[in-house]
């Protein structure tokens, strides 16, 4: 069996399904702790089945590959997010944190052997083509996925802009596999987007690069002005299918709504690992409601937004369960020969609470309906507590995620609506407005 790994097919690789980014230096000789007699006699071993590939396999094998399997092997036994990025994938996550890219705007998994749409990204070739989540991919122009590792079907998705490439769709329900041409694109991620509902200020944020704060504060400053203090109502910060990204940014959105408390805390192996993030004095958006929408898709750097908010009890959080990935992945340089992503922490809500395998439960559960044409299709709702090899929970039982199907009409979206009738005082809860519901209790 295969194990799955998620990739931003953006012409780029971007790690894990909802990756929470950090970076360290350059990484340097010294083990963080004796190995034993058995593990140089593993590492012996090792060696010797190493020679007797090199010398005694059909057709003459390259090192350099032997050994990134190697790596990879080791790294995929320990959980979905771990794995070893050559110096290209490197370079490509580089610039794909930046946000401006070229590819066709997937977010996949490798899962038994074939590549699956986990969602396209937002006004990119993919989501004009029509790609799904759970779609599995089967064939690249004609050619089988089945035998490729991710990397290399990512590689073959990625090209020259303007030039076109045929994808081979298996879709749950669909009598016979479907296939689109695409046609490669640069993809210019804008991280957040902003717009006016009459009284109300909506704020979609698509994942956490490092354009994403900034772009953040402006919908704040346009929002408010051209709807007017007095008239505002209140803010949706929409965070659905929003897989993650980076540490420094979830702490940066989630301190533009708070003026003081923890925002996050992660913790290591080792007790002096363990890290506190703070907010600071001011709230970008004048201390107005509001509403986070989460779903099955929104993961990690959105949960712990979310989770910061909801504890503070500065937001209503609306929707489904979350992903439920609560780990933060470091990237340790490599020099010359890339760069290693390790899990090297789990993250903790304000409260104390890890919500790895578990999710977010939102304080209003709104389900969002399938469409006619997907209801009949079996689509199951997936997690980070789905995913084969995942850390375990550290506290109380696992939870699967829930589905993660946005409609692009927002008349036909049930969660967004019933948000916004909330802010409007058209609908009541015991849970909004958040900061009466905390009192209340």
């Amino acid at each position: 069996m295969m194990r799955k790994a998620t990739l931003l097919v953006l012409g780029m690789i971007l790690g894990g399904s909802g990756s929470l980014l950090i970076t360290q230096p350059q990484l340097t000789g010294g083990a963080a702790n004796a190995a034993s007699s058995e593990t140089y006699r593993q590492l012996n071993l090792f060696g010797d089945v190493f020679e007797r590939v090199r010398a005694d396999y059909v057709e003459m094998p390259e090192d350099s590959k032997l050994i990134e399997s190697a790596i990879n092997g080791m790294l995929a036994g320990l959980d979905p997010h771990s794995s070893y990025l050559p110096p290209k994938s490197f370079r490509d996550m580089q610039v794909q944190t930046k946000g401006e890219f070229g590819g066709l705007g997937i977010e996949v998994t490798m899962e038994d052997g074939v590549v699956k749409v986990v969602a396209p990204i937002d006004e990119t070739p993919a989501a004009q083509a029509g790609v799904l989540p759970n779609d599995l991919i089967t064939h690249l122009d004609g050619e089988p996925i089945q035998g490729l590792t991710l990397s290399e079907a990512v590689e073959k998705m990625r090209g020259r802009v303007d030039t076109p490439i045929e994808l081979t769709i298996v879709r749950e329900g669909a009598a016979e596999p479907i296939k689109k041409t695409l046609i490669r694109d640069t993809i210019r991620i804008r991280s957040v987007r902003w717009n006016v509902e009459d009284d109300l200020g909506y704020v979609r944020v698509t994942q956490f690069n490092e354009q994403t704060f900034e772009n953040l504060r402006k919908a704040a400053d346009e929002l408010q002005a051209e709807v007017g203090a007095e008239r505002l109502k209140g803010f949706v910060l929409d965070l659905r299918n929003n897989p993650g990204g980076l540490l420094d940014q979830a702490i940066a959105v989630s301190d533009a709504f708070l003026d003081k408390g923890e925002i996050v805390s992660t913790r290591g192996r080792e007790a002096r690992d363990t890290q506190r993030y703070n907010a600071r004095s001011g709230d970008l958006f004048g201390d107005k409601p509001v509403i986070v929408l989460v779903n099955g898709g929104s993961a990690s750097a959105s949960e712990i937004v979310a989770g910061a908010l909801q504890d503070h009890r500065r937001a209503t959080v609306l929707g489904t369960r979350s992903f439920g990935k609560g780990s933060v992945q470091t990237i340790i340089p490599l020099g010359t020969n890339g760069a290693l992503r390790l899990t090297t922490a789990r993250y903790y809500t304000p409260s104390g609470k890890s919500i790895q395998a578990m999710g977010i439960t939102p304080d209003i559960i709104v389900e969002q309906p399938l469409p006619e044409d997907m209801a009949g299709q079996n689509v199951e709702p997936r997690g980070e507590s789905s995913l084969r090899g995942h850390l375990q929970a550290s506290e109380g039982e696992e939870q699967a995620g829930s589905l993660a199907y946005v409609p692009q009409d927002k008349t036909e979206d049930v969660q967004l609506n019933y948000a916004f009738d909330l802010l409007r005082g058209v609908q009541t809860h015991a849970s909004f407005p958040a900061s009466q519901a905390a009192s209340a209790n």
